[in-house]
């Protein structure tokens, strides 16, 4: 069983700045592509960073140059660094990975965890 845990959200002012966590636990051979999604209440879940195993990394233009994604494949864990924080940041945050169990990758979801932004 692969489990995704996120951690690192909470309440922060604008302009402040959050890094989540998310780390996989389980039995697994390797894990690929990692990514971070959000929703907002009454919106769809949007896509806000990917990186490759190799740490190649890509962002949709509403976040780029805000947000950066890392990650620690010694750790099984992805990061999230979320700088100049604005209220329509607010939203649960969500990490996916592709994990690899045997031969094919297949997508994880984690819990998500709450970032809310006063202003």
């Amino acid at each position: 069983q692969v489990q995704l845990v996120e951690s690192g959200g909470g309440l922060v002012q604008s302009g402040g700045s959050l890094r989540l966590s998310c780390a996989a636990s389980g039995s697994f051979r390797s894990i690929n592509a990692m990514g971070w999604y959000r929703q907002a209440p009454g919106r769809q879940r949007e896509w806000v960073a990917g990186i490759s195993r190799g740490g190649s990394t890509n962002y949709p233009d509403s976040v780029k140059g805000r947000f950066t994604i890392s990650r620690d494949n010694a750790k099984n864990t992805v990061y999230l660094q979320i700088n100049s924080l604005k209220p329509e940041d607010t939203a649960v945050y969500y990490c996916c990975a592709n994990v690899v169990l045997a031969v094919q990758g297949r997508d994880y979801w984690g819990q998500g965890t709450q970032v809310t932004v006063s202003s």
